[in-house]
């Protein structure tokens, strides 16, 4: 089964605590989003491999360390997903950016693909798919699927708010992808948003109704 992350340190706490509050405008709304994610991210990558190389400082030659082993994907579910992106790609510059479009059916709250564009070598990366919120899951494991379609390996998922709906449908389709949250809510409402939550994330981020 795979593992859920609950990232609780105190800034992300505290920054999380404005992107939910209703009176947070777009243009902070999405400040805060990429500065959380960008927290979030760092231990998203902990177990990123190292190896030793050897540099020389003003001083004298040592030993060093440097990230090894696969390069690293980012794949934000559009739209909302693409407000965390910057974040991770501060701390990851060299990290290439795949796109998933997908909507929720209004009825029936089934995902729905219109788009799919993903680096060409998925098999070789280390994917970090990214989602604002992980409400009934259908996106997330649709996404996820697409990827291991790709013959991708190795995948995380990233999320600011889950309810535990959406962590179990993950859990029960993809046993394989760790799930990192900043926070765990009650539910989810009869119209499948997160409760307490933060609204529609992509709305918020864009200003749109």
């Amino acid at each position: 089964m795979s593992k859920v992350h609950v990232l609780d340190h105190p800034l992300i706490q505290h920054k999380l605590t404005y992107i939910r509050d209703e009176k947070t405008g777009a243009k902070e709304f999405r400040e805060l989003v990429e500065e959380v994610s960008n927290l979030m991210a760092y231990e998203v990558s902990r177990d990123f491999p190292l190896q030793e190389i050897e540099i020389t400082t003003p001083v004298k030659k040592c030993k060093a360390k440097v990230l090894s082993g696969k390069k690293v994907g980012i794949i934000p579910i559009l739209r909302a997903g693409l407000g965390m992106v910057n974040g991770i790609l501060e701390l990851i510059p060299a990290a290439k950016v795949g796109h998933v479009g997908l909507y929720r059916d209004p009825d029936t709250l089934q995902p729905v693909e219109y788009y799919c564009k993903l680096p060409t070598d998925v098999p070789e990366r280390d994917l970090i798919v990214v989602d604002p919120m992980l409400a009934t899951g259908g996106s997330a494991t649709a996404a996820i699927q697409f990827l291991k379609d790709k013959g991708a390996k190795s995948i995380k998922l990233m999320c600011l708010l889950a309810a535990p709906e959406g962590i179990e449908l993950v859990q029960k389709d993809h046993p394989d992808v760790n799930i990192f949250v900043a926070a765990i809510d009650e539910k989810l409402n009869e119209k499948g948003y997160i409760v307490p939550g933060l609204g529609d994330a992509g709305d918020r981020l864009y200003g749109t109704k």
